[in-house]
Formats: structure tokens, sequence, C-alpha cells
């Protein structure tokens, strides 16, 4: 049986953080699908467009990630996929507290599901989307922060 992992999330943007996540699991899964979840509860500050664009741009030589969207519940999209597991990256504490329940109430909703969570590594910790976000929206210079990518003025608002 193929082990396909889903790595939701919004990625509002992609950082090196979760790029490193993807990497790390790579070893782990025959298949990670990176799925963005669309939220209409939360306000967007790159366009699904852009974001599915580079994501598949960072990811474009690796055969075994696929770039995705999604709506309604993950567990939901696994079944779909055919996924087993779901991948979430955890920086802290507060994260732990947080995706633990998430990750109980997705078990209890379906048992054939597990969470698989990787630790940041320490110089990614400090990184968050929301603090990338902030970067960019003041004109600051947040590459170190993002994925290499093909487009050059991509994360220019």
């Amino acid at each position: 049986m193929e082990r396909i992992a889903i790595f939701p999330g919004s990625f509002d943007p992609f950082t090196v953080g979760h790029e490193s996540i993807v990497n790390r699991a790579l070893p782990l899964f025959d298949k990670v699908i990176i799925a963005i979840g669309l939220n209409s509860e939360k306000n967007q500050f790159f366009t699904l467009e852009k974001r599915l664009r580079w994501i598949k741009s960072a990811f474009k030589n690796n055969p075994k990630i696929e770039v995705e969207t999604f709506n309604g519940l993950t567990v939901e999209y696994c079944k779909e996929k055919k996924a087993n597991f779901i991948l979430r990256g955890l920086r802290t504490a507060a994260d732990f507290e947080y995706e633990r329940a998430i990750a109980q109430i997705n078990k209890k909703m379906e048992h054939d599901i597990e969470s698989v969570f990787l630790l940041t590594t320490p110089e990614h910790t400090m990184i968050n989307s929301t603090i990338v976000r902030d970067i960019i929206r003041h004109n600051g210079d947040a590459s170190q922060f993002l994925p290499i990518i093909d487009d050059e003025d991509a994360y220019k608002i």
C-alpha cells in the first residue's frame, strides 16, 4: 500500500519552515500532497492561485510531491486521496497542544488516519507565515524566510 501524507495548511505564504517539513518527510512517505485549504473565514494575503504556483515552483523537480487545493474537512480529503497520514510541523508547545487536539478529533472521526508530527529545525522555529506576511506588507526583505522559486517578483504585493 502506498504511503501518502497530506500536508494541509493555508500557506499564506509557504515558508522555508514548511519547505523543511516537506523535505524531511519525504523519506517517510511515497507521496506528500501539499494541500492548500480553502478557508472562507480567513482573510488571505496572497491569492490562492499565487500560493499554488509558488509551492509548485518550489518543488517542480520532485515527483513525490503534489500540490493541490481542497475544501472541507482534512480527513475527508485524506479519504478522497487514499492518504492514511496527516503531516504537521510543530514549532512550539502551543503548536503541540493545538495540533494534538485536532489530531485526536481526526482520529475519532477516521480511525485509519494517523497524524505525524515533525519538529521544526532550530533555525526555523521563529518563522511563521504571520510574521513573514508582516515583513512583506511593510516592504521588508523576507527572502531568507521563503523558498527559492523561479519568479523573482513572486512575493511582492
